[in-house]
């Protein structure tokens, strides 16, 4: 259940996300303004897409490292670096340099990622409290925070880059409130050799069912706005509104998966969380109108909502203490790769075969988490 307790215990990591899911609503909803402010088209946008998820992975292999070596104050330095970056894709006028606004972005997003659920996973296990919905679902209603102000600021016709600033100063603000006392994440630093440093594969399946979940949540974040308005004709505040409604099911399905985690057998949620998330993605992609698109982002964010949580407070779970913040930032590592490659992907697809598509190959991605749950489950 929630309660003050679990919000007071989780305050920095639940304002690291919460600061991350507000800059990636606004890029989500402001993704339209930003494409018509280089003058490219999807398959083009793709592309400039696709160096962020080399920053992002560049920056996550050196997480571990910059924890130790900043100690308590990783996390909100890291959340901080984070909202400042992001002010700068809004800036960018000409395409050749847009993606190293992103790459600055991509990098910071990353650190801070994995900073924060290695933060979740050992508090979690520290106090034994079930804390990693609550804070997914941070992100969830800061990313729907950030989508409907970005709409409400596109309507009122203000630039990009107006849009991303304002964004980028309000995330560096919540950031500020994730310094902690103590906020040192232990076990980031490896073991001597010899002594046991191995993770076995228990972050590498855990991993592979975040990549699948990030990529399809994240893709259909990031260019639902667009399906909206250029393939079901949606004016820029009912494109704001697919990102938005998708985010909002999702942090109140986490909320309410918080109590249902401790009750539900974990394997059985990751496999019900996929087949619903793939029936939402299915009806998006076959909408008529946006109601009807919105829909399915509703059953979309209610399966989704369950799956990277669950998989990364399974892997802190199963993991050796003195390795469990190293498993979770290995899982992390892996999974973003699905966070970041998931919108240069679907935008390569949607240039192909149009959005529709893209749509459909995020429900058939969905289908292999009934694989990797199994192999997962065997493990603990």
């Amino acid at each position: 259940m929630l309660s003050p307790r679990l919000i007071v215990t989780a305050h920095a990591p639940l304002a690291a996300f919460t600061a991350m899911g507000v800059l990636w609503g606004t890029f989500a909803a402001a993704l339209p303004d930003l494409k018509a402010q280089l003058d490219v088209n999807e398959a083009r946008l793709g592309l400039l897409l696709l160096p962020t998820p080399l920053a992002a992975v560049s920056a996550m292999l050196v997480a571990p490292l910059v924890g130790v070596a900043l100690g308590r104050i990783a996390l909100p330095v890291a959340a901080l670096a984070m909202g400042l970056a992001f002010i700068l894709p809004g800036q960018v006028h000409v395409a050749a340099f847009f993606p190293l606004a992103m790459m600055c972005a991509g990098a910071a997003t990353g650190l801070t990622d994995v900073l924060m659920n290695a933060r979740v996973a050992a508090l979690e296990n520290e106090r034994g409290l079930h804390l990693m919905n609550l804070c997914h679902a941070a992100y969830s209603f800061g990313y729907a925070g950030g989508a409907l102000a970005t709409g409400v600021m596109r309507d009122a016709a203000l630039p990009p880059g107006v849009v991303m600033a304002v964004a980028g100063i309000c995330a560096a603000l919540i950031a500020v409130l994730a310094f902690e006392r103590d906020g040192t994440i232990h076990g980031l630093a490896r073991p001597p050799k010899g002594q046991g440093s191995g993770l076995g594969l228990v972050p590498l399946i855990g991993g592979g069912i975040v990549l699948i979940a990030f990529l399809t949540e994240n893709a259909a974040e990031n260019w639902s706005a667009l399906h909206i308005e250029k393939t079901l004709g949606g004016s820029p505040a009912e494109g704001a509104m697919g990102p938005a409604a998708l985010a909002l099911t999702m942090g109140f399905a986490r909320i309410a998966g918080q109590g249902l985690v401790a009750r539900l057998n974990a394997g059985r949620l990751l496999r019900a969380g996929a087949v619903v998330s793939a029936t939402g993605a299915l009806g998006a992609a076959f909408a008529t109108s946006p109601t009807m698109a919105y829909a399915g982002f509703i059953v979309m964010g209610i399966g989704s909502s369950v799956i990277a949580p669950t998989a990364f407070s399974l892997v802190g779970r199963m993991a050796a203490p003195e390795a469990r913040a190293r498993a979770v930032a290995r899982a992390t590592l892996y999974g973003y790769f699905g966070y970041f490659f998931g919108p240069p992907m679907l935008g390569f697809l949607a240039g192909l075969f149009g959005l529709r598509a893209a749509f459909v190959f995020a429900a058939a991605m969905l289908m292999a988490v009934l694989v990797l749950t199994p192999l997962l489950m065997r493990r603990g």
